[in-house]
């Protein structure tokens, strides 16, 4: 497909990375010629230079003839613009960023009028996951398919625990509950296991449940698990925002420390119920006389990850329970492991994510289209969710007599709300969701991708 991009900020650049690696014909607007020149001389792209929502340049970066705009630079109102400019010039499908919590509320009705097909907002996407990682913060990472129905779990196998050298084929009878192990993350390497893997102390594993699951599962593991009642917030951003207001509606107590006087007046309005503290949130003695080393979480949410690394590895030195770092450049995260900084989200692949999920869907010629697409381990393992549609050319067969590609696993299957675990009698039938887990370098666009036959 034909895709232009209008932005090379943080979010565009992985857009047009991961775009381009997919073999799309991407070309990316900038006003900025430093860095159209240094994408195009890394990636085997097509730039213009000038302002995206110009029909001038819509037209000479050829938006009238493409697939997709998305418009990712760093003006909720430019990209609107650009987006509406892209329609009115033919092209069908427009997504925009969309940061100002006003703007994407009041506009979500207006969607259709203004050509927009999707709004992003990375920062409200980036609040929604550390509110469900804290609602169970035994798990490292949860990402959710079938509308909330099945999850992928994160989860690291402690040193003394039981399942130290059992084989994957024999860890539901360990567990006493019906899950699958989808991928195995061992020091830099990543697994995606077969019945006879054997686990190792210090794994991390990427389990497929049930969401009604979930609290068995922690509780037949032995792992420690105790509610969240008071959270402390470091920088007062618009993600602070809304997770302290998603906190608060469920009734744990937030303390939030942000630098600008300004801003901690705007959020002592906003959340009358949160208690906000002006002070430099990076300064030891003021965590520690706002009692840190009390709270049961802490998230990090300074502009700098700088500081968000910093703080996070103080609060592990504490013992604090939960810890949250948000970072924006996730380049060096196997870097991290084993440093203090075991969970960490970020906003531009939580971005990226939702567009490539759409981009697949678009680009969908038989056998199921993508609703639903996670990268875990580190970017290098995708989970994804397809709705199996009646031209699938394995309906019905035993997932026992099917080859698959090497590096792929069908995790679970949706059928008629009903999660099923797969076993190897079971079969796809259409009207289904089946949620496949392989590696990211197969960038699979539909289900039939994933049989050798």
């Amino acid at each position: 497909m034909k895709i232009v991009i209008v932005g090379d900020g943080k979010v565009g650049w992985a857009l047009t990375v991961q775009l381009a690696k997919e073999g799309h014909d991407v070309v990316v607007i900038d006003s900025n010629r430093l860095v159209l020149e240094e994408a195009q001389q890394s990636l085997d792209i097509s730039v213009v230079h000038g302002n995206g929502a110009t029909i001038r340049v819509q037209n000479q970066a050829g938006v009238g003839q493409s697939d997709l705009l998305i418009a990712a630079t760093s003006a909720d109102e430019t990209n609107l613009l650009c987006c509406i400019t892209a329609h009115r010039l033919g092209c069908a499908h427009t997504i925009a960023r969309v940061r100002d919590p006003d703007y994407f509320s009041q506009l979500y009705d207006w969607k259709d009028e203004l050509g927009l097909s999707m709004m992003i907002n990375p920062e409200l996407a980036t609040a929604s996951e550390i509110f469900r990682l804290l609602q169970f913060p035994s798990f490292l990472r949860r990402d959710s398919f079938a509308k909330g129905r099945v999850e992928i779990v994160e989860i690291e196998l402690a040193e003394d625990s039981f399942l130290d050298g059992c084989r994957l084929m024999e860890f539901d009878k360990k567990v006493k509950v019906k899950v699958l192990v989808c991928a195995v993350q061992r020091g830099n390497q990543v697994y995606i296991p077969d019945g006879s893997f054997q686990l190792q102390a210090g794994d991390r594993l990427h389990v497929t449940a049930p969401s009604g699951n979930l609290a068995k599962l922690i509780r037949n593991l032995g792992v420690s698990q105790r509610k969240i009642r008071d959270v402390m917030i470091i920088g007062g951003s618009r993600i602070a925002f809304y997770l302290a207001a998603e906190l608060l509606r469920s009734g744990v107590n937030v303390k939030l420390i942000e630098i600008d006087a300004a801003r901690c007046q705007e959020l002592s309005d906003a959340l009358p119920k949160a208690t906000i503290i002006h002070g430099d949130g990076s300064d030891r003695n003021i965590l520690d006389t706002e009692g840190l080393a009390q709270c049961d979480a802490v998230v990090t949410l300074t502009d700098f990850d700088e500081e968000n690394l910093i703080i996070s590895m103080y609060a592990n030195f504490l013992g604090i329970y939960k810890v949250i770092t948000k970072i924006n450049r996730t380049e060096f995260n196997e870097v991290l492991n084993g440093k203090g900084i075991d969970c960490a989200v970020s906003p531009k692949d939580l971005c990226t994510s939702d567009i490539m999920r759409y981009v697949r869907a678009m680009g969908n010629r038989k056998g199921g289209s993508v609703t639903t697409l996670h990268r875990i381990v580190e970017d290098r393992v995708e989970a994804l969710e397809f709705q199996v549609g009646r031209g699938l050319g394995y309906l019905g067969q035993p997932l026992m007599k099917l080859r698959l590609k090497p590096g792929t696993l069908i995790a679970c299957i949706n059928r008629r709300g009903k999660a099923i675990i797969p076993g190897g009698g079971d079969c796809i039938e259409a009207g289904d969701s089946v949620i496949v887990v392989s590696t990211a370098d197969q960038a699979i666009q539909n289900l039939s991708d994933i049989f050798l036959d």
